[in-house]
C-alpha cells in the first residue's frame, strides 16, 4: 500500500500536494504553520482538515509497522506462506490484519491448546477434511487413545478434535469478517434493568432494543453510562440458527461425510462460545469507539465556536459570581481586564439583603464608571439576575448586563496557575475575574482552563479522555493562531498555545519580557531561552507586536516574506508607516495602477476596453474586482512570492492584525428577566445557543434551566444533525411547546408556525 496514494484518494487531493504536505508533517512543521504559510504547498488546505489528514496519516503509519510486525512474527514460527503474505500487505484496516493474525497468535491456554499437547490435532484434520462417507467415527477415533497423555477413550479423543476444529473456526478471518458483517446488520442491542423497580434516569432502557446499525452515537453512550453505573444489563441478540446456518456454509464442504452432523455441532459450540461472546465486545467496542469519536468532533466544534466568540472592546466591568449562603462575589475590571476592586454581596438566600447589594452596586457603578454587568450562570444565577436586571431598571443606569457560562471557573480558580497569576487573591475573587474576562477576551480567557472543562459537549467524563484531551487541545491551538496573539501581553497559557511553543518556552518568553522590557522586534524572540531557528520559523508569524520597529510586527505576515513584502510596498509606493496606521484601504488599486497592462489583458484585447475597466477599477465597486487578479499574480511573479501568500500579504496590510472572530455572532446584552412561572406555551422567545449535541440543542432563554429544541423541532425539512442548523453562541428565536415546572424544564421549537 502507498501511503501517499491513498490519502489522495481518500481526501479526493492531488498526489503532489498530498506527498508535500506529508514531507512537512514529517519534518516537524505545525499544523497551524503549515495551513497559514504553506498555501501553495498544500493547495490552501484548512487548518481542519490537515488535522484529519495527519490523523489518517498516522494510521497508515501505524497500520504499515503492524503489517510488517505480523508478517515477522509469522514467519518466524515457520508458517507465513506467499497467499498470507499478500493477504497482509493488501490489508487496508488494522482489524482485516488482526483477523488474519488471530490463528498464529499465542493464546493463554484453551480447550483446544489441551488437545493438541494430547496429540488430536491429526484426528482434527481428518474430521476437517470430510473425506470419509462411510466407517465409524469412533472407531476412526480408537487410534489416538493414548491414557499417559490423557486421552482415555475414544470418546474424549472425539471431543478434543471438536475442540481443536472450534478453535480453528473462531480463528479463521473469512469466517470472522463474515460474523462481523451480519451482526452489524441484523443485530439487536438489548438493554434491561439491573433492578426494575427502582426509579432512575434509565427508565426508557428497562426494556429497551434496537437495532446496532441504526442506534444513535449519543444512545450509545447513554447505555454505557447506564450499565457502568449498574443500572442496565447490556447484550447484542441475533438468530442463532441463521449465525451458525453462515458458518456452516464455510466450515461443511460434503454433505455426504460422516462427519457431517458432528461438524454441525462443533460450529454450533464455537460459536456460542467462542465466536458470539468475542463479536459482542468487539461490536459493544465499535459502537463505542463511533460514538465517543463523533461525541469528542461535537465537543470540538462547540468548544471552537465558544472560543472565537468576538470579544467585548471597551467594557467597564462589574463581574458577580452568584452564591447562596457565602454570597455573590463580585469583582470590577478596567476595560484590559485590571482588578480595579473586589468584595461580596449577598442578595440571595439566606440573607436576601437585596438593598444591600443595590448600595454596594451603586457605590462601584459611579466610582468606577462601569457599563456592563456580568452574571455567572451556576448556582443562584437567575436570582441574582433578576437583582442586577430591577437594579438598572430601578436607577436607570445606562447599563447592559449578560449572563456568561462560568463552566471550569472554579476549576481555574482553584488551579496552580491562578495562584501564580494572582498569589493575593483568594479563589472566589478569582472566579469572579474570570466571568469578566471571559466577556472582554473569551479565548485569551478560556486558554487557562483544560478545553473539557468548558462544558459544551455530551458525555465528556465518559469518553476516552485522551482523545478528547487531543482533540480540544488541536481546536484550542487552531483558534489562537488563527487570532494570534500580542506578544507583549499574552500570558503563558495564550503563549503555549502558539505553533511550536509548549508551556516551557512560553514562560521563558514572559520571563524574558519582565526582564528585558517590550519586544520591540520579532527577532528578539530569538533571544529567548530553548526558543531556536526552527521554533521561530513556527511561532513568529502568530506573534503580534503592537506599535513595533517594523510595521510589519504588528501583522501575521511571517518574518520569511518581510523581503517579498518590502519589494512590493517600494513598487506600490507605500510607506510602511501607513500599515501602522490602520492599513492601506487602497492597495488592490495601487497594483492595478502599477500593472495597468495586466488589468487590461483581464478586461478584454483593445486598449480602450483595457482603458474602460482600469477606469471602473479606479471606481470601485464589484467589476474592479473582476481585473484584479492578473495584476496581483504579475506581482507575485515579478517579487518572487507564491501567489497565496501574496494574496495573504495584501488582505494583511489592507486590515492589519484583522481579528477573524468579527464575523462571529456577537455577545447578546439582556435588559429584563423572566422566571419560569413568567412563561407560557406558544411564547415567542429570543436566546443563545449554549450547547448543541446529537439530539438537539440547549437554548438559554431566561430562565434557570435551558430549553430543549430537539433536532425534529429545528427545522421545516429534514436534517442529519443540529449542528446543520445552529451553533454555540448563536442566536435563535424559539416557542415554547412543553414547561415542566416541576423539574424546571422547557421544550422548545424553532419551526414557524
Amino acid at each position: 500500500m502507498n501511503i501517499n496514494e491513498t490519502l489522495a484518494k481518500e481526501f479526493g487531493l492531488n498526489l503532489a500536494i498530498v506527498q508535500n504536505t506529508v514531507a512537512l508533517i514529517e519534518d516537524g512543521n505545525t499544523i497551524p504553520f503549515i495551513a497559514r504559510y504553506r498555501k501553495e504547498v498544500t493547495g490552501a488546505m484548512s487548518d481542519v482538515v490537515l488535522r484529519d489528514l495527519d490523523s489518517r496519516l498516522t494510521y497508515l503509519n501505524n497500520l504499515a509497522e503492524r503489517k510488517a510486525e505480523v508478517i515477522r512474527l509469522i514467519d518466524e514460527q515457520g508458517k507465513l506462506t506467499d497467499e498470507l503474505r499478500e493477504q497482509i500487505e493488501k490489508a487496508e484496516v488494522l482489524q482485516r490484519v488482526e483477523d488474519l493474525y488471530k490463528p498464529f497468535k499465542q493464546k493463554k491456554a484453551t480447550r483446544a491448546s489441551k488437545a493438541r499437547e494430547k496429540g488430536l490435532e491429526p484426528l482434527a484434520v481428518i474430521f476437517a477434511a470430510q473425506e470419509l462417507t462411510e466407517g465409524s467415527i469412533l472407531e476412526i477415533a480408537a487410534d489416538y487413545v493414548d491414557k499417559e497423555k490423557g486421552v482415555a477413550n475414544a470418546a474424549e479423543a472425539v471431543s478434543g478434535a471438536m475442540d481443536i476444529i472450534a478453535e480453528n473456526v473462531a480463528d479463521h478471518p473469512e469466517i470472522t469478517a463474515l460474523i462481523r458483517e451480519k451482526t452489524m446488520r441484523s443485530g439487536i442491542l438489548t438493554s434491561e434493568a439491573v433492578k426494575p423497580e427502582e426509579k432512575t434516569v434509565y427508565d426508557m432502557y428497562y426494556e429497551y432494543q434496537e437495532p446496532i446499525s441504526k442506534i444513535p452515537d449519543h444512545r450509545v453512550l447513554a447505555i454505557n453510562r447506564g450499565e457502568s453505573e449498574k443500572k442496565l444489563k447490556i447484550k447484542i441478540t441475533l438468530v442463532f440458527e441463521e449465525m451458525t446456518k453462515l458458518i456452516e456454509g464455510e466450515v461443511i464442504k460434503n454433505e455426504a461425510s460422516i462427519f457431517t452432523d458432528l461438524l454441525k455441532e462443533v460450529v454450533a459450540d464455537s460459536y456460542k462460545r467462542l465466536i458470539a461472546p468475542s463479536i459482542e465486545r468487539e461490536m459493544r467496542n465499535t459502537l463505542t469507539e463511533r460514538a465517543e469519536a463523533e461525541a469528542v468532533k461535537i465537543f470540538a466544534k462547540n468548544t471552537e465556536k465558544l472560543l472565537m466568540v468576538p470579544p467585548v472592546a471597551g467594557a467597564r466591568i462589574i463581574s458577580i459570581d452568584p452564591g447562596y449562603r457565602t454570597g455573590c462575589k463580585v469583582a470590577v475590571l478596567n476595560e484590559t481586564g485590571k482588578l480595579l476592586a473586589y468584595t461580596t454581596i449577598y442578595p440571595t438566600e439566606p440573607k436576601n439583603d437585596v438593598a444591600g447589594a443595590e448600595a454596594t452596586l451603586r457605590k462601584l457603578v459611579e466610582k468606577f464608571k462601569t457599563n456592563v454587568i456580568v452574571v455567572g450562570n451556576g448556582t443562584a444565577s437567575r436570582e441574582t439576575e433578576e437583582v442586577v436586571a430591577n437594579f438598572i431598571k430601578k436607577y436607570k443606569y445606562n447599563i447592559s448586563y449578560t449572563i456568561v457560562n462560568e463552566a471550569g471557573a472554579s476549576v481555574y480558580s482553584a488551579s496552580k496557575l491562578a495562584s501564580e497569576e494572582y498569589p493575593d487573591l483568594d479563589v472566589t475573587t478569582r472566579g469572579a475575574m474570570s466571568l469578566g474576562r471571559r466577556l472582554q477576551d473569551p479565548l485569551a480567557e478560556l486558554v487557562k482552563i483544560s478545553p473539557k472543562h468548558i462544558g459544551v459537549g455530551q458525555y465528556q467524563h465518559d469518553i476516552n479522555q485522551a482523545n478528547l484531551d487531543n482533540a480540544l487541545t488541536n481546536v484550542v491551538e487552531d483558534c489562537v493562531n488563527r487570532v494570534g496573539v500580542d506578544l507583549n501581553t499574552a500570558s503563558p497559557s495564550l503563549l503555549s498555545y502558539i505553533a511550536g511553543i509548549n508551556m516551557g518556552i512560553a514562560k521563558n518568553i514572559v520571563s524574558y519580557r519582565e526582564e528585558n522590557g517590550k519586544f520591540s522586534d520579532r527577532k528578539e524572540l530569538k533571544k529567548v531561552a530553548k526558543l531556536g531557528e526552527k521554533t521561530f520559523n513556527q511561532c513568529a508569524g502568530f506573534m503580534r507586536i503592537a506599535e513595533g520597529a517594523n510595521p510589519l510586527d504588528g501583522t501575521s505576515v511571517h518574518p520569511e516574506s518581510y523581503g517579498a513584502a518590502d519589494m512590493m510596498l517600494s513598487k506600490l509606493g507605500i510607506d510602511k508607516a501607513d500599515i501602522a496606521k490602520g492599513g492601506v484601504r487602497d492597495i488592490e488599486d495601487r497594483i492595478c495602477r502599477a500593472y495597468p497592462a495586466e488589468t487590461a489583458k483581464k478586461a478584454g484585447s483593445t486598449r480602450g476596453q483595457g482603458l474602460a475597466a482600469l477606469a471602473a477599477l479606479m471606481a470601485g465597486g464589484e467589476d474592479s474586482k473582476k481585473h484584479l487578479g492578473k495584476s496581483v499574480e504579475k506581482m507575485a511573479e515579478d517579487i518572487g512570492l507564491g501567489l497565496m501568500t501574496l494574496r495573504d500579504i495584501i488582505d494583511e496590510i489592507k486590515k492589519p492584525g484583522r481579528d477573524p472572530r468579527e464575523g462571529a455572532p456577537p455577545v447578546v446584552f439582556r435588559s429584563d428577566v423572566r422566571s419560569i412561572e413568567d412563561l407560557k406555551i406558544g411564547m415567542e422567545l429570543e436566546g443563545t445557543v449554549r450547547n448543541v449535541v446529537d439530539f438537539g440543542a440547549f437554548v438559554d432563554i431566561g430562565v434557570k434551566n435551558d430549553g430543549l429544541v430537539h433536532i425534529s423541532e429545528m427545522s421545516d425539512r429534514f436534517i442529519n444533525h443540529p449542528m446543520d442548523v445552529v451553533s454555540v453562541g448563536d442566536t435563535v428565536k424559539v416557542r415554547i411547546l412543553e414547561i415542566d415546572y416541576d423539574r424546571q424544564k422547557t421544550r422548545l421549537t424553532m419551526k414557524k408556525q
